[in-house]
């Protein structure tokens, strides 16, 4: 069978964020779909809540684990969501895991300082827009550098869900993942921070770190974010193979 990859996007932005990964997997024949959360892309009137997230998710893993073994990737606040869902008592119909830019435990100090930060940048005209825009001009490749705002800036949605995340269980839902996983992060991603405690809670997980790259990996450095995506679909298929 096939193998099924379903992506999930960070905040703030939308399933637009893949569209190079799309192209690629697309290339390789392999399908894939990249979901909106409720309160971004093509579902902004809509409220966030962790529920409709997870759903969403869900919704989706299923749909494609229907046709083949699932390949489920996340990024940021889609990584921190995935890794909760891969890691649930009752493991969901997923074959690998590719974790990207989401090695923090979003609580405490950090996740305040974060958003009152993030508070301060949307008080400011057009919400800070053209601060984003010329970070996006100084460090993302002409080929995916519209992506990320393509499918427009969840502004609203942003506190509530940074906040929300503040109740996931990250640490017990690590020690349960047992299928393949990679961690990917930028050499200097902001949420590095907890990469050694999530490392050694999934022993058998790679690290893979990108140099002079930023949170932004998946659109920094896209050709080596996709060339993790063949290896990963690569192991999927090589453990389809191996007779039970």
């Amino acid at each position: 069978m096939t193998v099924q990859a379903v992506l999930v996007h960070g905040i703030r932005t939308s399933a637009t964020m893949w569209r190079t990964q799309l192209a690629h997997l697309a290339s390789r024949g392999i399908p894939a779909t990249a979901l909106d959360l409720p309160a971004h892309g093509t579902r902004m009137a809509e409220p966030f809540t962790l529920d409709a997230a997870f759903a969403t998710i869900d919704a989706a893993v299923r749909d494609a684990a229907a046709r083949g073994p699932v390949l489920l990737v996340g990024h940021s606040m889609g990584g921190l969501l995935c890794t909760e869902y891969v890691g649930r008592a009752q493991p969901p119909p997923v074959a690998a895991f590719i974790a990207a830019s989401c090695t923090a435990i979003p609580r405490g100090a950090g996740l305040a300082a974060y958003r009152f930060l993030a508070r301060r940048v949307d008080g400011l005209p057009d919400h800070g827009q053209w601060l984003a825009d010329r970070v996006l001009q100084l460090t993302l490749p002409d080929e995916t550098r519209a992506d990320f705002g393509a499918g427009g800036y969840a502004y609203a949605a942003q506190d509530i869900a940074l906040k929300s995340l503040s109740v996931l269980d990250l640490m017990e839902a690590l020690r349960r993942i047992r299928i393949p996983m990679w961690f990917v992060n930028g050499q200097y991603d902001q949420l590095r921070v907890n990469e050694r405690l999530f490392t050694r809670l999934v022993p058998h997980a790679e690290l893979v770190v990108v140099p002079r790259t930023t949170h932004l990996v998946t659109a920094m450095r896209p050709r080596v974010f996709n060339a993790l995506l063949d290896l990963a679909a690569a192991t999927i298929d090589a453990r389809e193979r191996i007779p039970t």
